[in-house]
């Protein structure tokens, strides 16, 4: 039972690289769907699970960080009863600090479970030390990056360079604010593939080779 976590550059093809994986070992692609089933299983409600990852993360202004505000995500709507037997019905603010320890604990459960390769959102970190979990890092030169923007979301260059900037930072500060690390940091990860060097059934065999060698 191992998991694979993948960080990955937008526009490196590290998605391409993951739903492929999935494919070809059977595996579990952790997505809002499962994050909701396992934490369901852990007593948590349908409406309080947020997926809070390095996509959905918004780069913070000068004064959110001087006065570490914190981010309101969403509201829920939560029934319960008063002291009478009443039904009321209440409604409670979800910030991110809420929403991240979401994501760890479910992350953490999901180790238990096994068979699931995740996207971002920490797992490299939160799994850091664990046994049986391989980490990946996705990287591709910035021309082939700018490319597979463009084209996936028919964006000029200088609007899919924009987003590319935009997204990396993003990306950067949530590991650096929740996690303390430097995403592009080799040493969090087994391997570090470059797409401009692999194709993504050959990305998938190599990752397929080092999780055996992690599982023997």
């Amino acid at each position: 039972m191992s998991i694979v976590t993948i960080s990955r550059e937008v526009g490196s093809g590290g998605d391409d690289v993951a739903h492929r994986l999935c494919e070809v070992l059977g595996y579990r692609y952790f997505d809002k769907e499962l994050m909701t089933e396992v934490a369901v299983k852990m007593g948590i409600s349908e409406e309080e699970v947020i997926d809070y990852s390095e996509d959905s993360y918004k780069l913070r202004s000068f004064i959110d960080n001087l006065f570490r505000r914190k981010e309101p995500l969403a509201t829920i709507t939560v029934k319960g009863k008063n002291s009478s037997g009443e039904i009321t019905h209440m409604t409670e603010v979800l910030d991110e600090e809420r929403a991240l320890k979401l994501i760890q604990r479910t992350i953490e459960r999901l180790r238990e479970i096994g068979n699931v390769v995740i996207v971002g959102r920490g797992s490299q970190v939160i799994l850091r030390d664990a046994p049986g979990v391989l980490h990946i890092r996705i990287v591709a030169p910035v021309e082939q990056r700018i490319g597979r923007i463009m084209l996936n979301r028919s964006l000029t260059r200088n609007e899919a360079r924009d987003y590319m900037e935009t997204k990396d930072r993003a990306s950067s500060e949530y590991l650096r604010r929740f996690y303390g690390v430097d995403w592009s940091d080799p040493s969090l990860y087994h391997l570090v593939i470059n797409m401009g060097r692999w194709n993504t059934d050959e990305a998938v065999d190599i990752i397929h080779t080092a999780l055996e060698k992690i599982q023997s």
